[in-house]
Formats: C-alpha cells, structure tokens, sequence
C-alpha cells in the first residue's frame, strides 16, 4: 500500500508544490524535500538516490532530473547506476517499474515537464521566462580540460588568457575538492622557470575576474590558509563527471548489466575531445596528460570487453582497430583485437596483427611478445571453438 508520502508526491519534483512560489519569488533553484518511503524496496538508498529513483518513476529524462535536484546532469547518471547495484536491478527500465512497486510513485501523480528558469543578464537566476537571456539556469561555470582547455559560463565560451593562466586555471581544475599552495602551483605550472611566488597572486586575480559568476569576484575561486581552490558549488570540471560516469559504469559492470557499462564507457568517452590539455605548458599538465590518455585508453579497453562480451563485434572491432593505430605497443589492445577478429572468422587477420605488434616490440623496445599476445596467437592457432567461444570474455 503506498505510503501518504508518495500519494502526495515529493516537492522536490513536483510541479505546483508550495516551495514552487518561493522559489519563483526569490530566483533560487533550490528543491523542498520531505521524508519518502523507506521501507524494504528503498532500503539502503540514500535521500537523493531516491529522489532520483522517484524522477525517474515520474517519467523525467536524465537533463530534467538534473535541473530539479541541482545536480550535474552526468551525475544523475551515477546515482542512478548506484541504485540499481543497491536494489539489484538490471536496467533503467527495472527501475521506473520498481519506484511504483514501492509505492515511491503513484500513478497519473508526479512531473513530466518542469519550466527551466533562465539566466539573466547579469548572470542571477531567475524563473522560467522571467526576461533574461533564454539561457540555461545553471550558471555555473564550466572547466573542459579533457581536451585543449575551454571555459564555458551560461552556455557561451569564456576567454580565459594566455596559456600559464590557463596552466593555473587546470591545475586548480584537476584538485576537485582539495586546496592547491602557491609553490605548488608555481611548481606544476612554471617548473624550474619560476619567476617568483608573486605571479600566482596576480594570475589567481585576473581569472576571479575573466570568470566570476554574476557579480560576485570570488565565487569561482576560493582561497583559505593551504592555497587556492575551485569553489566545488559554482564550478563544474569534464573530468568530474568523466569519473562520475566511470563509477556508474563500474557499478553496472558489478550487477551484470553489461549494454548499461557500455553505454555509460561510452559517455565517458565522448567527454575526451583530443588530446588532454593540449598546448598547456609545465610539469603538471605533461604528467596529467599522459596520466588522461592512459585512462582514455582503458575505458576504450574495458567498453570493447563488454561489447565482445555481449556480442557486438563489430563495434568492438571498430573501437579496437582505431585504437591499435593508436597504441601499437599496448599488448593488451593488440590481444583483444586479435581475440575479436578470430570471434569474427577474420584469422589471418588477428594473426597478422600478432606479427605486426611483435616487429615493433622489436624495433621500438626490443622485446618479444608477451603473455597475453602468445596466448591469444596460440588460441587461434588451434584454431578450436574454444578459443573464439572465449574472445567475448578476454
């Protein structure tokens, strides 16, 4: 039997709640919420995994959940894979049919579409066309750095200056949460061409300045006794939410749900716009550069896995192929390529593949093959069904 809580909807989503005049008065985007059901079928979720479960029962898509409980929309993605892990269901669609079976939604009760409020011109918040600029709500700020660096703020690109102030801007960017000295940013970004502790203040100045939200100077960048900081409420940073995507899709591979990891690695994915950083100068920004595409790397690895293992081979063998030119030393790629050829009947292919890897291990290293290439040449080579039984789970 549902509970009055979810009869009566939940405020946080809800069209017409009376935190709605409120919030409509003052500008602030900010959700009412109430106590929901908590018995059996919501054990162990947190508040705002259920408040995303009970969005999701209401029929809202990833970008309107995000809107109404203030998240980032790529979040809502982790949450959700959170809550699928906890209440051992498969898939989103499990999900919705799970928040009425616990009474959480109700029947012909709850939101479908939601005015977004809109930015004004001078970057406050106000209600859905209250006269502003048209733009999204969510004026926060927004650091790419998985890619050449770019700002974004209510939707345009924001100039940010040249490419050391850049250097700071991404070092601050890649410490979510945590405050960075001055010496080690001058350390990361100017390396052993330091030209003083001084430059940091005035870098550090210029961007509160290019970048402020509305017309508050130090929204953006926070300062306490260890250093400088992005405020984590004002500013929104790709590799943030390329690790949010990564965790949901971890957590999906745990519950099985294999066509969920792959969707979510390949979010995660298109997150990466070229290469890491790009033109940024110093010795942070070249450690994490190398330390972003190695990652790239993996996820492109671990989203090909799962495609094998669900039997999508030939998007496996697309992503594999362009990243085999790419990483023609990476023996595990080589490996799962030839694994995929020969599940694909292609084994003088795969074979060649193996010969090619080996010659530039060779040239470039001057090392043989290791396991994994043996093993994978020595499967296709007894040329058994065993072995392209086994290439959707290497």
């Amino acid at each position: 039997m549902p509970t009055t809580t979810a009869r009566q909807g939940h405020p946080s989503v809800r069209q017409g709640c009376p935190g709605a005049a409120s919030q409509a008065r003052t500008g602030a985007h900010q959700p009412v919420r109430e106590p929901q059901p908590s018995g059996p079928g919501l054990a162990g979720l947190t508040a705002q995994e259920r408040d995303v479960l009970y969005a999701l029962g209401c029929g809202l898509p990833d970008a309107e959940i995000a809107e109404t409980l203030s998240l980032p929309e790529r979040a809502v993605a982790g949450q959700l894979g959170r809550v699928l892990v906890k209440l051992g269901l498969p898939d989103r669609t499990a999900a919705i049919v799970h928040a009425f079976d616990c009474g959480l939604v109700v029947p012909g009760q709850g939101p479908r579409r939601r005015s977004a409020p809109v930015v004004t011109g001078r970057g406050r918040t106000g209600p859905g066309g209250g006269g502003g600029s048209g733009a999204a709500a969510d004026a926060r700020l927004r650091v790419c750095v998985l890619g050449p660096l770019r700002a974004r703020l209510g939707g345009r690109s924001v100039d940010v200056g040249p490419v050391r102030q850049q250097a700071v801007l991404a070092a601050l960017a890649l410490s979510p949460g945590r405050s960075v000295s001055r010496q080690a940013l001058l350390d990361g970004v100017w390396g052993m061409e330091s030209p003083g502790a001084n430059v940091v203040p005035v870098y550090v100045y210029r961007l509160r300045k290019g970048l402020r939200l509305g017309e508050c100077p130090d929204s953006v960048i926070g300062r306490d006794r260890y250093g400088y900081r992005l405020v984590r409420d004002a500013v929104e940073v790709d590799v943030t939410c390329m690790e949010d995507l990564v965790r949901a899709a971890e957590a999906a591979e745990r519950a099985g749900d294999g066509a969920e990891a792959v969707r979510l690695y390949g979010r995660a994915l298109e997150l990466f716009r070229g290469e890491p950083l790009a033109g940024l100068p110093g010795p942070l920004a070249e450690l994490e550069r190398l330390r972003l595409i190695e990652r790239r790397v993996a996820l492109a690895y671990r989203k090909a896995h799962w495609q094998l293992r669900l039997g999508r081979v030939a998007e496996a063998l697309a992503g594999l192929s362009a990243l085999a030119l790419e990483q023609p030393l990476n023996e595990p790629v080589a490996a799962l390529l030839m694994r995929a050829l020969h599940h694909a009947g292609r084994r003088a292919e795969a074979l060649t593949v193996f010969d090619r890897t080996a010659r530039r291990l060779a040239d470039d290293l001057g090392v043989a093959p290791g396991e994994p290439l043996r093993r994978a040449r020595w499967s296709i080579l007894r040329g058994d069904e065993a072995g392209r039984g086994r290439a959707g789970a290497a």
